[in-house]
């Protein structure tokens, strides 16, 4: 495979674990944390196996508005000691903790230094992007809410090939969501299942990217 174009997932692979970020948020706020997950269990599933729209659902394609996401979230959650959950603010303390990971970003400016062509490609929970980093890492930048379309949906991924003007075969796309990289595959693109940033870098190191 002669690899033209690499795709990214931001949260998870370019930031630190969304897992440890979320338990840091969950401890902080004393959130009752098996509550949470149970909620956000129910709606990630629901989000991502097809079956009609829910709250992430909107939030990710920009048709619910981040404070009532915040609002309808917050009526859900209890802290540890049975209060209310503060809805104001609610995802920017959620992924306070996320913290880039430089060898990620190293690894994607040397892919594009090399002569492949780079896309972000992010479902965004009204997250507050660091662009600054990005200057010299990505040719294009695609955010869910800004262009009104969500991973796994494939019109997102053909929308971010078209940016690219490569075909789905040339290119790659990582991301810590298995259900997305699935989604990739199914429209021809290599998938990447990130799980750390050294085995991704070694994948992207096998497939000639990579010195």
């Amino acid at each position: 495979m002669t690899v033209k174009g690499v795709i990214t997932d931001w949260g998870g692979v370019l930031t630190s674990p969304l897992e440890e970020t979320v338990a840091a948020w969950l401890a902080a706020d004393r959130v009752d944390a098996v509550r949470y997950r149970a909620v956000m269990r129910g709606w990630v599933r629901q989000a991502y196996d097809g079956a009609g729209t829910n709250p992430v659902h909107g939030l990710e394609d920009g048709t619910l508005p981040v404070a009532e996401f915040e609002r309808l979230l917050a009526a859900e959650l209890l802290t540890e000691d049975g209060g209310p959950v503060a809805a104001d603010g609610l995802l920017t303390r959620m992924f306070g903790a996320f913290v880039p990971v430089e060898p990620m970003y190293a690894a994607l400016r040397a892919v594009r230094a090399g002569g492949a062509r780079t896309a972000l490609l992010s479902n965004s929970w009204g997250n507050d992007y660091p662009r600054e980093l990005f200057a010299g890492v990505f040719d294009e930048v695609v955010i869910s809410c800004e262009v009104g379309l969500r991973k796994p949906g494939e019109a997102i991924f053909r929308y971010t090939l078209d940016l690219l003007g490569l075909d789905a075969a040339d290119c790659v796309f990582i991301d810590d969501i298995d259900h997305n990289v699935r989604a990739a595959e199914a429209l021809g693109l290599r998938g990447l299942h990130h799980t750390s940033a050294e085995a991704t870098i070694a994948e992207l190191r096998g497939l000639g990217l990579l010195p």
